[in-house]
């Protein structure tokens, strides 16, 4: 990594510790009083999910078994996703199964919304599943979701640019702006690419491999560390990239940034392994262009951090989490799954399963010809074991995110933002903030 291992040990030690804190406010786990299936009747599951193939997943599952059913329905993603759960949950007609993502999870958990999972996924989790994602899901000694996706950033590059400009991959963040000068001296109409708007979900990601920790705890109280000299390391380096014009000012998530890409005014792209996905869809003339490298890092030791990513949960009140935990261990861990998700999908999915076992069966069914003989799972299985271990989410994540979005693309003010924000929310909650 990139970190000496002394820091790691160090960050792994917060770790533990923040994750015992939370354990303490989320209390208990009710995994204990499960009903499992077998009175002669199936078991009826509910499932909500905004992912996509999450329907024609649990189709396949119920034509695997007699004793337990599952009935889907499609809910919104991000935030209003969270919003219905959390409602559902407190008028006690929550769904037996949901899928989250891993930045929500220690918010929704200590607010009191999950089911302890211990009992029936906690050594699924531990031996089918690598220890980077595993403190994601694994809060204050107790398992609280079970993974699905693991999402390393990598660099998306023009081979082509490239090679007109007489440029070489970069490995470190050094050499990604002497390239983005070089490129940009000798065509002002191209950067190296967009970057614009602010994305909160990315900037933790380049902070994660950066080597900050965004929460710890001091004692039995939570330390907020999102404005760290890590992340501002990150910040100033973007913030600089588009003050000098180097990198697109044009916002992320938007039609302006498909058409600079499908265009090539833009020579990379920071995704995520899903990413590789999107580009048969949204760049189609560029086929053969786009390659596939490892996310420049630092001081040139390989890492990297996660961009988002999908985990799978049973929400307070279910009365049937024995059975829940049946459907998620295969959905998360038999090839038949992926193979069912993927088969129905009308655009390509990159996904990388978090389980190995699930990752020959996704690549089975990409077509990676898009990135010539590049082998797409195989680069993203080696990125996903270089993201830094320890990072974990904190209690008030979700008003960070808020905080950090309505402060626009100075990464500078996202950060303090933020910082603030977080601070103010841990207090809300009636949590001990540390000084």
């Amino acid at each position: 990594m990139s970190r000496t291992h002394r820091t790691t040990r160090l960050a792994l030690a917060a770790s533990a510790a923040s994750l015992a804190l939370l354990a303490t406010a989320c209390g208990g786990g009710s995994g204990s009083d499960a009903q499992a299936p077998g009175d002669g009747k199936p078991v009826t599951l509910t499932f909500w999910s905004a992912t996509a193939g999450a329907k024609e997943t649990a189709e396949a599952f119920n034509k695997t078994q007699s004793d337990i059913k599952v009935q889907f329905s499609l809910v919104p993603a991000g935030p209003e996703g969270v919003t219905k759960l959390s409602n559902a949950v407190k008028g006690g007609n929550a769904p037996d199964i949901a899928t989250m993502d891993y930045s929500a999870l220690p918010e929704y958990a200590s607010e009191g919304n999950l089911e302890n999972l211990t009992a029936g996924s906690g050594e699924l989790v531990k031996k089918e599943f690598p220890e980077a994602v595993q403190s994601l899901v694994n809060l204050g000694g107790s398992t609280w979701a079970v993974p699905f996706d693991v999402t390393p950033i990598q660099l998306y590059y023009r081979k082509d640019l490239f090679q007109k400009h007489g440029v070489e991959v970069p490995t470190t963040w050094a050499e990604y702006r002497a390239a983005a000068e070089k490129i940009h001296r000798a065509d002002p109409g191209l950067t190296i690419t967009n970057f614009g708007g602010g994305d909160p979900a990315l900037l933790s990601g380049l902070a994660w491999q950066a080597g900050a920790q965004w929460y710890g705890t001091k004692g039995d109280a939570w330390k907020v560390n999102i404005d760290d000299p890590a992340s501002r390391k990150v910040a100033a380096y973007w913030d600089g990239l588009l003050k000098d014009g180097l990198a697109s000012k044009t916002p992320l998530w938007g039609e302006g940034e498909t058409k600079e890409r499908a265009t090539g005014k833009v020579a990379t792209i920071i995704g995520a392994a899903w990413s590789a996905g999107n580009f048969p869809v949204s760049y189609p003339d560029s086929k053969g262009k786009w390659g596939i490298a490892p996310l420049p890092t630092w001081d040139g030791t390989p890492s990297t951090g996660m961009y988002g990513g999908t985990s799978y949960i049973v929400p307070k009140g279910s009365k049937h989490t024995e059975a829940a935990a049946r459907f998620i261990k295969w959905v998360t861990t038999d090839p038949e799954a992926m193979t069912a998700r993927l088969s129905s999908l009308k655009t390509p999915s990159s996904a990388l399963p978090a389980n190995e076992g699930m990752r020959a069966a996704a690549a089975k069914e990409f077509d990676g010809s898009y990135f010539g003989d590049q082998d797409v799972y195989k680069l993203a299985g080696e990125a996903a074991a270089t993201i830094v271990p320890g990072w974990t989410w904190g209690p008030v994540q979700q008003q960070v995110t808020s905080a950090q979005m309505a402060a626009g693309g100075d990464h500078t003010k996202m950060l303090s933002a933020g910082q603030a924000k977080g601070e103010a929310a841990v207090k809300d909650r009636g949590l001990k903030l540390a000084q």
